[in-house]
């Protein structure tokens, strides 16, 4: 069995949709520390005049003290206006808004504290939409804090995974020999981004997953099928 360990991302961009769609199980590794300025809090749109970053605003502790799951939304800051205003703005006249902007609108419609929920709630509404079936569960309910390398083990060996999907970029962090001792066979992701039908001109990759969905409709998930290529 095969399983993909990411941290919660602020409207991912496509290769995070192909680690679920390859995967038999998904896992939100959401007990790990908050990294401010990642993609954790923040992702791109892309508008008439180029790519734009949406960022949620969040309520900071002390560098190393705060986790993913425990992070606070700033909602002093009027962000969720901001973020759904630059959506409908950047496609109104785009081929499927109307299939999909009135599910967006009620997620940025509720009031949400903490971060994990907001990302997790335009994820779930993103990969229901693209027809993504791959069960979910979080690291938090599997097996307490550990060492990293250790802690990922412990999370495959726990729900039956004998390989493990992740990110090209994770390969130069990970322990290789680690994974391999304890029987759990790495395969990392080198998405070859596809390109697809797109508003304004010049195509520009690694856009949110919602670029997609606006442009292409029903067609994401073969698209987004055609960029994975692991090893």
């Amino acid at each position: 069995m095969r399983c993909a360990i990411m941290q919660p991302t602020y409207l991912p961009w496509l290769g995070y949709f192909e680690l679920m769609l390859s995967s038999d199980v998904f896992v939100y590794f959401d007990d790990v520390q908050f990294v401010s300025k990642s993609w954790q809090q923040r992702n791109r749109i892309k508008t008439a005049t180029g790519e734009l970053m949406l960022t949620v605003p969040v309520l900071k502790k002390g560098e190393h003290e705060q986790v993913i799951n425990q992070t606070l939304i700033n909602n002093q800051e009027n962000w969720r206006r901001k973020h759904l205003g630059s959506i409908e703005n950047s496609y109104r006249k785009a081929p499927y808004f109307d299939h999909y902007i009135d599910g967006i609108r009620e997620i940025y419609a509720r009031d949400f504290t903490k971060l994990i929920d907001l990302n997790v709630a335009l994820n779930e509404f993103v990969r229901a939409k693209v027809g993504i079936t791959t069960p979910v569960k979080y690291s938090s309910q599997i097996c307490p804090p550990a060492e990293r390398n250790a802690r990922i083990v412990d999370i495959c060996h726990k729900i039956g995974a004998t390989e493990l999907y992740d990110a090209a970029g994770a390969e130069a962090i990970l322990d290789l020999d680690y994974y391999k001792k304890n029987n759990v066979k790495m395969i990392f992701q080198h998405y070859n981004h596809p390109i697809y039908k797109q508003q304004f001109g010049e195509f520009l990759p690694y856009m949110s997953a919602i670029d997609l969905l606006f442009n292409e409709g029903e067609k994401a998930k073969e698209i987004i099928i055609s960029g994975g290529i692991n090893d």
